[in-house]
């Protein structure tokens, strides 16, 4: 009998540890902190300004969600940034490190096996950044040439998947980070750098020469941008969906938008000039946490 009951002591320890380790909301009141997983170059979603200073839509979005979470912790949060990879940002939500993630990650089926998403709050569109003079304006220009992405990113891939990138033969080069591969593009390294089309505006708006840069050629895929949160944490991801909801509502998303993409946005006052499409649009209008493969459907 107390051997019974030592393992069922054992499995009650087991699963309330399990379900301490997914309960955000229980995890920040205990610490009195919140980690938000931030990116250095993700355009106006989420960039670094530098002395561990970050901003952008999706930074905003988090802080208004993590306003919330202090009403439901019952206390201040000091707010703790960690830079985060395309490489690194999932394993990073799953072990603990970071409670929110406030970047640029496309939800998609395979994702959503490891971690959950809150309601998106940006639909992507992934295109092409090459050189003003270079004369490119299609993919089928691309034959033989190199084509810069970020290691750890789908759109690569998304680029070969194309029908009309059937037959086209090019080299892919590998930036660590955003900001690494429009740099390869920047030096001619690459001759496009292939990547959703908010970090494409974002970093040619920061760049030298503005001018010097386009979008150019055919949307590759439409893919929803959503803030990530840890797997199996219904609590966390109700108040960060009750969070945006409100905001789309109100009409205060629409506004942060606009303060982030149509403004002239620190810390140079360069303003990246990409209006809401239609499908963010209609996001916004109907909150919805559906992964890329529904925005594939026909």
């Amino acid at each position: 009998m107390k051997k019974h009951w030592l393992a069922l002591a054992v499995m009650t320890m087991a699963t309330a540890g399990g379900l301490a380790q997914a309960d955000t909301i229980a995890k920040v009141k205990a610490s009195g902190a919140v980690t938000m997983g931030v990116r250095d170059s993700s355009g106006a979603l989420s960039y670094t300004l530098g002395d561990g200073k970050y901003a952008g839509y999706h930074v905003e979005i988090c802080q208004r969600i993590v306003a919330n979470l202090e009403k439901a912790a019952g206390r201040k949060l000091e707010v703790k940034y960690q830079s985060v990879t395309s490489q690194n940002r999932i394993p990073l939500v799953q072990n603990g490190t970071v409670d929110i993630e406030c970047g640029s990650t496309t939800n998609n089926l395979t994702r959503q096996k490891d971690v959950a998403f809150a309601l998106t709050t940006f639909v992507e569109e992934v295109r092409m950044a090459v050189k003003a003079n270079a004369g490119i304006t299609s993919i089928a220009q691309l034959n033989g040439r190199n084509v810069a992405t970020t290691t750890g990113t789908t759109s690569v891939q998304t680029l070969r998947r194309n029908e009309r990138a059937q037959g086209i033969d090019f080299k892919e080069v590998y930036g660590k980070d955003h900001a690494d591969s429009f740099l390869l593009l920047e030096s001619g390294r690459a001759d496009a750098f292939v990547m959703d089309g908010s970090i494409l505006a974002g970093n040619i708006a920061n760049a030298k020469n503005p001018a010097d840069y386009k979008i150019a050629g055919e949307v590759l895929s439409v893919e929803p941008i959503a803030i990530m949160l840890r797997k199996d944490d219904p609590a966390f991801k109700k108040l960060a969906d009750d969070t945006i909801r409100d905001l789309a509502k109100s009409g205060e998303l629409a506004k942060i938008y606009d303060k982030w993409f149509m403004q002239p946005i620190p810390p140079k006052g360069a303003r990246v000039g990409l209006p809401p499409s239609d499908n963010l649009k209609a996001v916004w209008a109907s909150p919805n946490d559906k992964p890329m493969e529904d925005y594939a459907k026909k």
